[in-house]
């Protein structure tokens, strides 16, 4: 289990673009289950949509890539604070199966597929109530900056 304290640790983002509040479990370079919950005070909530809030599609798969990011630091036993960071470098077949709105939980999963030369693979899925709301692979990079 991981808290806010640690996540802001090992994820360089910040307010309000850090999409995942707490690690429930993390099996070292196989998976991750996070949690990310939504509140109303969200500030994409604001324009997306007023009279009928809910998450951007966009921002669901980033909280799932904030969660893949989570399982390839600990995985690499590295970290943004050795000049590690982390890109997005490919989205394949993601599906939206339902909305998510304010007061929802949602539960991010991230399995991995392969890792390779600082590339990795993720099979991704987000659930709410214990329904699937996103699924998909995401390709991701780690790279060194200096």
């Amino acid at each position: 289990m991981m808290d806010i304290h640690k996540i802001l640790k090992q994820l360089p983002h910040r307010y309000p673009f850090l999409l995942v509040d707490r690690v429930l479990t993390i099996e070292k370079g196989v998976r991750i289950t996070a949690l990310k919950n939504v509140t109303i005070n969200e500030p994409f909530f604001e324009g997306h949509f007023p009279h009928r809030p809910v998450m951007p599609g966009v921002l669901m798969l980033e909280a799932l890539a904030q969660a893949a990011a989570l399982l390839a630091f600990d995985a690499m036993d590295a970290s943004p604070e050795n000049g590690s960071i982390y890109y997005f470098a490919g989205i394949d077949n993601a599906r939206f199966k339902r909305p998510v709105e304010p007061g929802d939980q949602l539960i991010l999963e991230a399995e991995l597929l392969r890792m390779k030369a600082g590339i990795f693979k993720f099979k991704t899925s987000a659930r709410v109530d214990g329904e699937l709301a996103v699924e998909a692979e995401l390709t991701c990079a780690m790279r060194s900056v200096s």
